[in-house]
């Protein structure tokens, strides 16, 4: 039996590099396709300024928190101060691909033992701020649920211009359904060849029942040719 290739130093900064991408490779045509999706975000409702937004996805490994991370890149990439909260209190993963620390984040924020002025933590992208997970505790959904919750968003609201929150799948767990009825919408990432198409309705349906407003879908990993990723995202009425 052929024995794994161990993973060396410079595997993990090349992946960690490509989780960053339109930070190291802007000019990546991936790159501009997650402009793409700010631009349709921005433009997906004319009524009501998105300041805060949730993404999820059916189930584990389908890129919603490579978008999260990349979508907060280039919108802080416009001169907006952007906060990116690792809201997956059950397998959190920004710290790695920011290389910063998680002693301190959101369930220290939420149990009253930080600030968020001191949990929140500058990256290397500017005008982009990280809160990390902190601590995984043992009642997540029920922290995201308190009070504390609802009035930290409003705190946040008023020190950053965008909020965008990583959260766990939505059909494992229902941390993204109860942040999705507070946030001003929701984006559901899901990866092309992997997502079951039922599952990919059911958590519609799920964030449906949460009172989410979903501005649409990320579609992930769809092969144009060869070596190559394509992210497309289109509304959904």
């Amino acid at each position: 039996m052929a024995r794994r290739r161990k993973e060396s130093k410079n595997d993990k900064l090349l992946t960690l590099k490509r989780r960053l991408l339109a930070h190291n490779s802007p000019k990546d045509p991936v790159a501009e396709q997650y402009r793409t999706i700010r631009t349709n975000i921005q433009f997906s409702n004319t009524n009501e300024e998105i300041k805060s937004i949730v993404l999820t996805s059916t189930g584990p490994g389908e890129g919603k928190s490579t978008t999260a991370s990349n979508l907060a890149t280039v919108y802080a990439q416009q001169g907006l101060r952007v906060l990116l909260i690792d809201a997956d209190l059950r397998k959190p993963t920004a710290q790695y691909t920011f290389r910063l620390e998680n002693h301190i984040g959101l369930t220290n924020v939420l149990t009253k033992q930080s600030s968020l002025k001191q949990a929140v933590q500058e990256t290397q992208v500017l005008n982009l701020f990280l809160l990390t997970s902190g601590p995984i505790p043992p009642n997540p959904a029920e922290l995201l649920a308190s009070n504390n919750m609802t009035e930290l968003l409003k705190d946040m609201k008023e020190e950053f211009d965008i909020i965008i929150f990583d959260t766990p799948p939505v059909l494992a767990v229902a941390d993204a359904q109860i942040l999705a009825n507070q946030v001003d919408g929701s984006i559901l990432v899901i990866s092309s060849g992997k997502t079951d198409k039922e599952a990919a309705f059911k958590a519609k349906e799920l964030l449906f029942k949460a009172n989410a407003k979903i501005l649409g879908a990320v579609l992930n990993n769809r092969k144009l040719e060869e070596g190559s990723d394509y992210y497309y995202y289109y509304g959904v009425n």
